[in-house]
């Protein structure tokens, strides 16, 4: 019998690619232009779908597959940690979709037990009719652990800064 995956933290699950982000939560939507040509559009997809994208902005990644995956044989859970001196936060997530488009490709991921926010973060990259690559992060979130709590605005700096991380690791990989 298969074992019943952990629940996420969050009710509004699949809300940062449907449209409209949920409200209660802090709301981040970075759109960035990578560049043009359909040979850097594969590369940003690789680079994110891979988790190279996370490798590669400073966290330590442990997924559960090499490729972010929503299926029904296997779903990627996935535990993202950032190391602050000698401290280590991790953040166990799941993900929740997988674009897989002609023109737009990426996933979204949301938090389980143990993650110092609850909420969703989207990764998607496309390629428009003219060859310019685009890149969006979306997340919504709130602080679900104590230390988060009392870091209010620092705490969602931390997150923009983290999606600037993130959009410039993919223009380095793909340069």
């Amino acid at each position: 019998m298969a074992e019943t995956p952990a629940p996420f933290t969050y009710d509004d699950v699949g809300a940062t690619l449907g449209g409209n982000l949920p409200a209660g939560y802090h709301h981040l939507q970075r759109t960035e232009t990578l560049g043009e040509g359909r040979s850097l559009f594969e590369c940003a997809a690789r680079t994110i779908l891979g988790w190279e994208m996370h490798r590669r902005a400073g966290f330590e990644i442990n997924p559960s597959s090499t490729e972010a995956r929503a299926d029904t044989s296997h779903t990627t859970e996935v535990v993202v940690s950032l190391r602050l001196g000698p401290l280590k936060f991790a953040a166990p997530c799941r993900v929740v979709d997988v674009v897989d488009e002609p023109d737009r490709k990426g996933f979204s991921y949301g938090t389980l037990r143990g993650h110092p926010e609850q909420g969703e973060e989207a990764f998607v990259v496309a390629i428009a009719g003219n060859g310019v690559v685009t890149m969006d992060v979306i997340a919504f979130s709130r602080p679900a652990r104590w230390y988060m709590k009392i870091a209010g605005p620092v705490g969602r700096r931390i997150q923009w800064l983290a999606a600037d991380r993130y959009i410039k690791a993919v223009k380095k990989a793909c340069r």
